[in-house]
This record gives structure tokens, sequence and C-alpha cells, in this order.
């Protein structure tokens, strides 16, 4: 017999399962925003396209999340790798 609170702790395991994923994704690219030596501004676009695609895979509907949580960390690295302006940073925003 399944009881209830079973079936809400699976849940949570899920939940937190998908949220480790989702960090794994973001540490990941983070490292390799910044470590990958010929890396042109456009891969690193592509890059980060990609990852907001699987996050939002793990988490549909929450891109407002993801903006919040991800992109600042992925953009920080891409200004001061690609050495971008404040204006030039907006392009691409």
């Amino acid at each position: 017999m399944i009881r209830m609170g079973d079936s809400r702790e699976a849940e949570i395991r899920e939940e937190a399962l998908r949220a480790r994923r989702a960090q794994l994704v973001a540490d990941t690219t983070c490292a390799l925003l910044a470590q990958t030596r010929d890396l042109s501004l456009g891969e690193a676009l592509a890059m980060m396209s990609r990852a907001r695609r699987w996050v939002l895979e793990l988490f549909p509907d929450k891109e407002q999340v993801f903006d919040l949580l991800y992109r600042p960390r992925f953009l920080r690295i891409v200004v001061e790798r690609f050495r971008l302006s404040e204006d030039e940073i907006r392009f691409i925003s």
C-alpha cells in the first residue's frame, strides 16, 4: 500500500534531483565559458542558449527564475572574458 506521504516524498526527491541537474548544467556552462581557450562570442552565446533550454526542460515555465539565477552568472563571465562594455552587454542581453 502506498501512503500519501510516500508520494509527496518521491515528488520532493524528484524535484531535488532536477534542481541538482540544473545546477550541474549551470556550473558546467560557467566552467566552459571561462576556460575554453578558443571560444568565440557567438559560441559563448550559443552555449548560454543551450544551457537555458536544458534548464527549462527540467523546469518548464520558469524562465524568470533562470533569468534571475543563471543568466547573470553567464553574462558576467562573457563580459569579463570578451571585455565587453556596458552598452555592448545590453545589446546581447
